[in-house]
């Protein structure tokens, strides 16, 4: 039913179902984490009314810490989330004990979804730090990654007159990387998801 991606990692589908409506993906590394996605498969909807609440446990001197980071629903699948450590006026009541079956060191931490009734969730607040990103922000995002790779490697570019033989070496005409700039942001402005097809 769930998925997660921590950022730079493959995907992760091996959620583990602690209780009747608790789930936790283990996290390894922790100190390399900085966002994480946690999304629905499409296999399995939550029931009416309900939504799942995500929360961030790691460990801590004083024991297992829990904040809320937000919720996915039918409606909202997927959401992206940056993960940094809780302030402790944002700490919540640990929803998922940090489960002792399985053995998270310090350098450990789980992604907790607990199934709760959507109006409940509404009403709570998720820690300050780890809003949802926003579907403008991957636009921008992508856009700037789009600009920064045509000026690196506009940055190469020669002339024809200026190339010495290499039969070792593939080329790319500046226009052919132009055209697939020009023809990623139209497609972009017309349709932000167009990727996901």
């Amino acid at each position: 039913m769930f998925g997660c991606i921590v950022s730079g990692r493959l995907v992760q589908t091996d959620v583990q179902q602690i209780g009747p409506t608790q789930f936790v993906f283990n996290l390894a590394d922790v100190d390399r984490i900085h966002h994480v996605v946690v999304f629905l498969t499409g296999t399995t909807p939550f029931p009416d009314g309900m939504g799942g609440g995500v929360y961030y446990c790691y460990p801590t001197s004083e024991g297992p810490t829990s904040q809320l980071l937000g919720f996915i629903a039918n409606n909202k699948p997927s959401a992206i989330f940056k993960l940094a450590k809780a302030k402790p006026e944002e700490r919540v009541q640990n929803p998922f004990s940090m489960d002792a079956s399985v053995a998270v060191d310090q350098t450990g931490a789980q992604i907790g979804i607990s199934i709760e009734p959507l109006d409940q969730l509404a009403q709570q607040t998720p820690t300050s730090h780890s809003t949802p990103s926003s579907l403008n922000s991957f636009v921008e995002y992508t856009q700037k990654m789009l600009e920064n790779f045509f000026n690196y490697a506009s940055s190469f570019a020669i002339t024809q007159a200026q190339m010495t033989p290499n039969p070792s070496a593939s080329f790319v005409p500046l226009n052919v990387v132009q055209r697939w700039y020009e023809n990623y942001q139209r497609k972009m402005t017309h349709d932000p998801n167009f990727w996901k097809q």
